[in-house]
């Protein structure tokens, strides 16, 4: 009983203090979602810098490679083209080559790189940031090695 007499106060509290609330009629979106996630570019940007780690020991010692990677001063992103160079943030995506393969993917999820399948030995990734008209802005090469006892599991 005595909580039903507690709430009521509380609630007649709750909606008064509400009503006092600004209105939100004449705010703009930036008003109240703050600003844009990228703007018009106004001045020089410091220099992006890609940072890799070295592959999860687990998942290497099952035959999986995980790659954590992160990007200062840029954000990773599907956006392409060169009006994508005139914004702030920076943004741009990464390039990735197994083994001096003559091939390569662009990814622009942001996630770790994932490669199952390699034969047991020696093996070396090299991740290259771009920008959005696929320029190179920085690169690292990780090596490792597959062991001969791992067994692929598919995750």
């Amino acid at each position: 009983m005595i909580r039903r007499y507690l709430l009521l106060p509380a609630l007649v509290l709750a909606s008064a203090t509400c009503s006092w609330a600004a209105p939100l009629d004449n705010l703009g979106a930036a008003d109240v979602n703050g600003p844009a996630a990228v703007a018009p570019l106004e001045r020089p940007q410091p220099a992006a810098k890609l940072i890799v780690d070295p592959p999860l020991a687990g998942p290497l010692s099952k035959g999986a490679v995980f790659i954590q990677y992160r990007a200062e001063n840029l954000r990773i992103e599907p956006v392409f083209g060169p009006d994508a160079l005139k914004v702030t943030p920076r943004i741009g995506h990464i390039h990735v080559v197994v083994d001096d393969a003559p091939w390569h993917w662009a990814d622009t999820s942001g996630e770790p790189i994932i490669l199952v399948g390699l034969p047991a030995g020696k093996h070396k990734v090299t991740i290259i940031l771009a920008d959005p008209t696929h320029k190179p802005i920085d690169h690292k090469t990780i090596e490792f090695t597959v062991p001969p006892h791992a067994t692929v599991h598919h995750f």
